[in-house]
């Protein structure tokens, strides 16, 4: 079988794999967001940075959702590595942002974060601070959703087909989870253009 034809059937599994009523209630929380007038804060590094910044997008344009990701200003996150650190550049910022009860934190990552083995801990802390705040979180993460998982509200898993691909796998899942979701009849405000 050729890498295409492989890469193509695991999609597939995956796809067959996924739990659409755990995207269901991702798709609630993000109505009931939307009622109660809250923003929704969209984190992530990587790959995954770059899918917040078009779900920001998305959510804003398509659901009328308030929407914000940190890495979307690189000035701001580049000071606050310098000066203060990785770990704390999302946490730092979403205190500024006065976090509360009534927004939600939305993790796009292929780990989830693991403080014990240091991988991700800006979003670590990030999930602590939203849950100090009484913040939703929610996510879509691969493997195991490592600490986003454990301590978010409604967390969408990839499932792991193939060890070595599980990065790209799961960041092209967490664009076909957006999508499906700004395309929601119960969420989508607006239709898109094509």
């Amino acid at each position: 079988m050729s890498h295409a034809a492989q890469y193509l059937a695991e999609l597939r599994e995956i796809a067959d794999r996924l739990s659409p009523e755990i995207i269901e209630e991702l798709c609630t929380e993000l109505v009931r967001l939307r009622e109660r007038g809250g923003r929704l804060f969209l984190i992530g590094v990587g790959g995954s940075a770059a899918n917040c910044g078009h779900a920001v997008n998305d959510f804003r344009k398509l659901c009328g959702i308030e929407a914000y990701a940190p890495t979307d200003n690189v000035s701001e996150l580049s000071a606050r590595v310098n000066d203060e650190g990785w770990h704390t550049v999302f946490s730092e910022w979403l205190k500024v942002s006065r976090l509360n009860a009534k927004d939600a934190l939305f993790v796009l990552s292929v780990g989830g974060g693991n403080a014990a083995r240091n991988v991700s801990p800006n979003i670590v802390a990030a999930v602590d601070e939203a849950k100090a705040r009484g913040t939703r979180v929610l996510g879509i993460v691969g493997r195991d959703g490592g600490y986003t998982k454990e301590r978010g509200d409604v967390v969408v898993v990839i499932p792991t087909v193939e060890e070595t691909r599980v990065t790209p796998h799961a960041e092209a899942f967490q664009a076909v989870i957006w999508h499906c979701l700004v395309s929601h009849p119960s969420l989508q405000t607006k239709a898109t253009k094509w």
